[in-house]
C-alpha cells in the first residue's frame, strides 16, 4: 500500500531530524546564515516570537517586574568570581580580546589593539546583572529588585539546529534580589508557574514541572527547576528554567543590604528565562506532514481567506465579497485581541495558494467562490485537521461562533499532545526494562531508524555517578523531579531508597 503524498518529505516517521529542517524552510521561518551556527529569524517566524514576547512581557509585568537591558560584554573577571558558573560556561564562551583591526603587510585586515582585559560575548548575565545589582541594592527597602531584560545571547555550540541550539539565540532573562531565601524560592516557583501558564495556555503545550538533579543544575544555582515538555518523536525537550541561586551570586557580586536592624546581609537572588527554543517545540509538538501547525493563540494571521474565481469578470464581485468578510471577522476578538485575518489577493492559482498557508501553519483557512457567494457561505478548513476536511459553513453562523472556533483548534491541539505523551510515558521497575525501553529495535538495512522510547518514570536514589553512567549508556537523563506528590519506592538501579519517581528521556 502506497503511503498517501504530503507536503512535506521526508515525513516524521521517515526521518523526524530532516522532517524538522523542511517544516522551517517550507514555513518561511527562518534560514541559516554566513555566520556559522546563527540563523536569520524571517518575518513570519519573527512575529511568532513578537507574540510570544508581547504575551510574556505582559505576564512579567503583572507580576511586578520591569524590563532594562545590561551590556552584550562582560569583563572575563566578572565571570571568573563565581567558580561553578565559569566551569559550566567555559566551553561555550565566545572571546573578544582586540578592539580595532589594521591592514597587515599584505594588505589584510588583521585584528589589533589588544584588550587590557579579554570581554565575553553574553552567554548568560549573572554576572553583570550581579554588578549593576551591587550598586543599586544598599537597603533592605530596596528589596524585592524585580528585573527582566530581553536580549540575545552567546554560546558556541558545535552542533547545530535552528530554533533549538544556535551559537546566537534570542531569550529573555529575569534576575530578582531579595531579604530572605524564603522570598527568592516564592519567586523562582512563580515564575516557573508563569512559563507553565504560557506554555501550556498560549503555546497549548503540556509540560511537568519539576526540579533538575544536582548534576543537571544551572552551574552556580542551590536549585534549578524546569518544564519539561514531550516532542513528537518522543525525546524532551526543556521549554523554561528558574533558578534559586541562594546567595551564591550576591556574594560573589557583593549584592548586600543593611537590615532593619541595621545589620549587612548579603541578598537571595534568582534568575529565569525562556527562549526562541520555545518556536522549535511548537515545530515539533503541533506539525505534521503537511508543514507547521499555529496554536491559534499565537498566530499573527489566524484566517486567511482565499478568493477562487475562473476569470476576469469574477475576480473583482469575488474580492469584494472577501474583503467584506474580513471586516466583519476583524471586528471579532479572540485572546484579548482583535483577529487576524489576510485576504490572499495574490495572482496564482487557488490551491497553490491553500498549500501555501497550510505549509505555513494558519490556523483557519477559508476558500470563497461565486458558487459560495451565492449561498452568503464560506468554505471552512481547520489547520488541526486533515486538508481535505472542509465543509460549507453559513457566513452569518462563522463569524458569530470564530472565536470559540479558534478556541477549539487550541484545545484540540492542546488535548491530542496530553494524549501524545501520556501513550509513551511508562512507569518502569527494573533496570532490564528501562535500557529496553530506550534501546532501538534492530532493523533491515538501508530503513528508516526507528523512534522508540518516550518518558520513563522510574525510581531513583540520586546517586550522581549512577545518572552519568546511564548518560554515557544510552544518552537518557534525568529530566526532572515532578513537583507533584509522589509514592516511596526502591531505585531499579541500586536497590536504595528512593521519595519518588523521577522522569527519564532523551533530550534536546
Amino acid at each position: 500500500m502506497s503511503k498517501p503524498k504530503t507536503a512535506i518529505s521526508p515525513t516524521r516517521d521517515d526521518n523526524y531530524a530532516e522532517w524538522y529542517q523542511q517544516v522551517i524552510r517550507a514555513a518561511d521561518l527562518a534560514e541559516t546564515s554566513a555566520v556559522r551556527g546563527c540563523m536569520v529569524i524571517k518575518p513570519w517566524g519573527y512575529a511568532i516570537w513578537e507574540n510570544m514576547q508581547r504575551v510574556l512581557d505582559d505576564m512579567f509585568k503583572a507580576t511586578g517586574h520591569q524590563n532594562a537591558y545590561f551590556p552584550l560584554f562582560i569583563p572575563l573577571s566578572f565571570l571568573q568570581k563565581e567558580a561553578a558558573h565559569v566551569d559550566g560556561f567555559a566551553k561555550e564562551c565566545a572571546v573578544v580580546t582586540h578592539h580595532r583591526l589594521e591592514a597587515g603587510p599584505d594588505g589584510k585586515l588583521v585584528p589589533a589593539g589588544e584588550l587590557e582585559e579579554p570581554l565575553i560575548v553574553r552567554p548568560t548575565s549573572e554576572t553583570i546583572i550581579g554588578d549593576a545589582f551591587s550598586r543599586w541594592v544598599q537597603s533592605y527597602r530596596d528589596l524585592p529588585l524585580l528585573i527582566n531584560q530581553w536580549a540575545n545571547v552567546v554560546r558556541w555550540e558545535m552542533r547545530t539546529r535552528m530554533f533549538l541550539r544556535t551559537a546566537e539565540f534570542l531569550w529573555q532573562e529575569g534576575h530578582t534580589a531579595h531579604a530572605t531565601a524564603q522570598e527568592a524560592i516564592a519567586e523562582t516557583m512563580r515564575m516557573l508557574d508563569v512559563y507553565a501558564d504560557f506554555v501550556e495556555n498560549w503555546m497549548a503545550v503540556p509540560v511537568i514541572r519539576g526540579e533538575k538533579t544536582a548534576g543537571e543544575r544551572f552551574p552556580g544555582a542551590e536549585q534549578t527547576f524546569c518544564i519539561e515538555a514531550m516532542m513528537q518523536d518522543r525525546k524532551a525537550l526543556q521549554a523554561g528554567t528558574s533558578h534559586f541561586l541562594g546567595q551564591n551570586f550576591a556574594k560573589a557580586s557583593d549584592i548586600a543590604f543593611l537590615d532593619q536592624g541595621g545589620t549587612r546581609q548579603h541578598a537571595w537572588t534568582t534568575s529565569w528565562g525562556v527562549s526562541t527554543r520555545l518556536i522549535g517545540t511548537l515545530i515539533m509538538t503541533h506539525s505534521d506532514d503537511d508543514g507547521l501547525v499555529l496554536p491559534p493563540k499565537l498566530a499573527t494571521v489566524q484566517i486567511v481567506i482565499v478568493p477562487i474565481f475562473r476569470s476576469d469578470e469574477e475576480k473583482p464581485r469575488v474580492l469584494e465579497y472577501c474583503n467584506h468578510v474580513a471586516r466583519d471577522l476583524r471586528a471579532q476578538r479572540f485572546a484579548d485581541r482583535p483577529i487576524g485575518v489576510l485576504v490572499d489577493e495574490r495572482d496564482e492559482r487557488g490551491g497553490e495558494k491553500v498549500w501555501h498557508w497550510i505549509k505555513k501553519g494558519v490556523p483557519i483557512r477559508l476558500e470563497i467562490g461565486p458558487r459560495d457567494m451565492e449561498k452568503d457561505a464560506l468554505f471552512v478548513g481547520r489547520r488541526d485537521r486533515a486538508p481535505k476536511d472542509k465543509q460549507s459553513v453559513a457566513r452569518a453562523e462563522f463569524v458569530a461562533t470564530v472565536s470559540a472556533t479558534l478556541q477549539d483548534i487550541h484545545d484540540e491541539l492542546l488535548k491530542r499532545a496530553r494524549a501524545f505523551r501520556q501513550a509513551h510515558t511508562h512507569r518502569i521497575d527494573t533496570k532490564e526494562e528501562f535500557y529496553a525501553f530506550f534501546t532501538p529495535a534492530k532493523v533491515a538495512e538501508n530503513a528508516p531508524p526507528p523512534i522508540h522510547g518516550g518518558f520513563a518514570m522510574t525510581h531513583f536514589s540520586g546517586d550522581v555517578e549512577l545518572e552519568q553512567k546511564i548518560r554515557d549508556d544510552l544518552s537518557v537523563t534525568v529530566r526532572c523531579i515532578p513537583l507533584d506528590p509522589g509514592e516511596a519506592g526502591i531505585c531499579p538501579f541500586t536497590g536504595k531508597p528512593s521519595a519518588k519517581r523521577v522522569v527519564w528521556a532523551k533530550a534536546y
